[in-house]
């Protein structure tokens, strides 16, 4: 049986979600360990998915890094001050538990009492944590970030090692309170060219795996638009590599190698469509596996907030209902 999760499994899809945020803020759940558990759990409890993903948010390292932040609703994190020179990166402080890790942790325990459903913890890449610093926010190619990059070479190098140590540390503290998984979202590294992808990004994102695999856990390691980086990012580190929808699951699987794990890959839109469509576009997807070991059953990114749970819950019964094809008899 092929396991199938999915990105964003808990959020805005939810109408229980949807009315806890009429009450709480992200950032308030987040830090009510009772609250993360429920928000955490509840897929797993309706959509009868293989793992549970802890609900949190990619800035949590940077707040305890001293990163004055607000998360936008429907847009993402808005940092107050973006770092654009060397004092920015040096106003940033180490990694400790604060009150909202700490929360964190003990939400942890409390999923793995109430569920046998792995759980998988998560961090933002090095990158994609640098852009947001560096932009203040999202951006649809981070020119502010790239430019960065060429122009101060020496300061982002002290920013990706500062960020480097502060996800490790975050990640430890997760599989020390109990997650099975981790996943490494780099979420907007295909905006880079291979050459700045290897120079600027590889070398940081193998030291959170790295630090990952030597703990004892197995790792996703996901980017967006990474069509032109799949061989780089898997050389880089990860027991299973994540795959957008933009390269069919066989080629990617090809191209890392069939002996690496895969995870994906249908379009986050599809749900969206006609039952039958969306049925069929997994079937695609799980033909392209062919009943291969190591595949993950996922959508490209997170769940889209209009996705019906009935949907999601009907793709899940059928990923797992699904059996290769035997070939006709000669």
């Amino acid at each position: 049986m092929t396991p199938i999760w999915f990105m964003r499994q808990a959020g805005r899809s939810q109408p229980e979600y949807r009315a806890l945020r009429e009450r709480f803020s992200l950032l308030e759940i987040v830090r009510r360990p009772d609250l993360c558990a429920e928000v955490t759990l509840r897929p797993v409890q309706q959509l009868d998915v293989d793992a549970a993903i802890l609900f949190a948010d990619i800035t949590v390292p940077l707040l305890s890094m001293g990163v004055g932040l607000e998360l936008v609703e429907d847009t993402g994190p808005r940092v107050h001050a973006p770092i654009r020179d060397s004092s920015g990166v040096a106003a940033l402080r180490p990694f400790e538990i604060d009150e909202t890790v700490a929360a964190l942790t003990e939400a942890i325990r409390i999923i793995r009492r109430a569920t046998s459903a792995p759980l998988i913890g998560f961090a933002g890449a090095p990158f994609t944590l640098a852009a947001y610093l560096v932009e203040g926010g999202p951006s649809r190619d981070f020119p502010l970030t790239r430019a960065f990059m060429q122009r101060e070479p020496q300061v982002w190098g002290d920013l990706m090692n500062r960020l480097t140590h502060a996800i490790v540390a975050y990640l430890q503290v997760q599989i020390r309170s109990g997650v099975q998984a981790v996943q490494l979202f780099d979420s907007w590294v295909g905006c880079l060219s291979p050459h700045d992808f290897v120079g600027n990004v590889a070398p940081y994102s193998a030291r959170v795996l790295a630090a990952v695999a030597a703990a004892g856990v197995p790792a996703i390691h996901f980017g967006t638009n990474t069509g032109g980086l799949l061989e780089l990012m898997a050389a880089s580190g990860g027991d299973v590599i994540g795959v957008d929808w933009r390269v069919d699951l066989g080629e990617a699987w090809r191209r890392i190698g069939l002996h690496r794990g895969i995870q994906g890959n249908l379009d986050p839109v599809v749900p969206l469509a006609d039952m039958t469509v969306m049925l069929e576009r997994a079937r695609t997807i799980l033909e392209q596996a062919a009943g291969r070991p190591g595949h993950i059953f996922n959508l490209g990114h997170g769940v889209h907030p209009q996705t019906s749970p009935s949907h999601l819950r009907r793709l899940v019964a059928f990923v797992h209902e699904y059996r290769v094809r035997e070939p006709a008899p000669r």
